[in-house]
């Protein structure tokens, strides 16, 4: 069993909206109602969904307006503008995740509000955690070509992985199916990750560090991926990766979506 932790705090700038909740599926999911469904199939027993307080009411009435979640699982909301020195801005994924600290208590999947993962990568981390040492964490890849839309450009976090083990994780802008000089079978993150909890007591070090640097920036964003990246460069923490043969679905600007409903048209 596991916790699947939601980040669903997100401004969604690009898109004009609140994106976690766009309709995407037949018969009007969004993301994170197949990200639930999923998760909750391959073992989760527990949910926490990480809101902002201004989009926490429109969250519940989604569920409600789809019959509510399953009786069977826990639920928690966790309001990530309530931790942490206020601005308009939300801190970061890292942020978010150490948020949700005190309602984790076991070891957790994070995802994102508004991705599509597939079910299989889910159950792939859910076998992952079963063996999960506390300084391990895992990271679910997906293949480059099964992440990048038909048109536009995306960044992508490219992995190096050695031997089943992340070695590292760089930033790529400008990726497009067009024209990319990377190999179609290259592995990188879409912010699916495994941990058991003591990656919060790291996070929180992390954050505070973070806020002695950079807290009076109005922009500044303490992610996910520099968290990990930090931890492992102290050697405090191995992420190892499952590779998945799911295609990540997701929208940015509002014409996304109808590609989306298309993709997601026979789920």
């Amino acid at each position: 069993m596991f916790t699947l932790v939601v980040m669903a705090a997100g401004l969604g700038s690009r898109f004009g909206g609140t994106k976690q909740l766009a309709q995407v599926g037949p018969n009007g999911e969004a993301f994170l109602d197949f990200a639930i469904c999923d998760a909750q199939a391959a073992g989760a027993d527990r949910v926490v969904l990480i809101v902002r307080s201004d989009i926490e009411a429109d969250v519940k009435r989604h569920f409600e307006s789809r019959g509510g979640l399953p009786a069977d699982l826990e639920v928690a909301y966790v309001r990530q503008n309530e931790h942490g020195p206020p601005r308009p801005k939300p801190w970061g994924t890292a942020h978010a995740v150490l948020s949700a600290s005190d309602a984790v208590t076991g070891p957790f999947v994070v995802c994102n509000a508004d991705d599509y993962y597939g079910p299989t990568a889910y159950g792939a981390l859910a076998q992952a955690i079963e063996s999960m040492a506390p300084n391990e964490g895992w990271l679910c890849g997906y293949h480059l070509d099964h992440t990048l839309p038909a048109e536009g450009t995306v960044t992508r976090g490219v992995c190096r992985v050695d031997g089943g083990r992340l070695t590292g994780i760089v930033e790529q802008e400008g990726i497009s199916r067009a024209d990319h000089a990377l190999p179609a079978s290259t592995i990188v993150s879409m912010n699916l990750w495994a941990f058991s909890p003591r990656f919060m007591d790291s996070l929180q070090n992390g954050f505070t560090q973070f806020l002695k640097e950079h807290g009076d920036s109005p922009t500044a964003e303490y992610l996910l991926p520099h968290a990990v990246a930090s931890e492992m460069e102290k050697g405090a923490l191995t992420v190892r990766v499952v590779n998945t043969e799911e295609t990540w679905i997701g929208v940015t600007n509002p014409d996304d979506l109808e590609v989306a409903r298309a993709a997601l048209s026979s789920r």
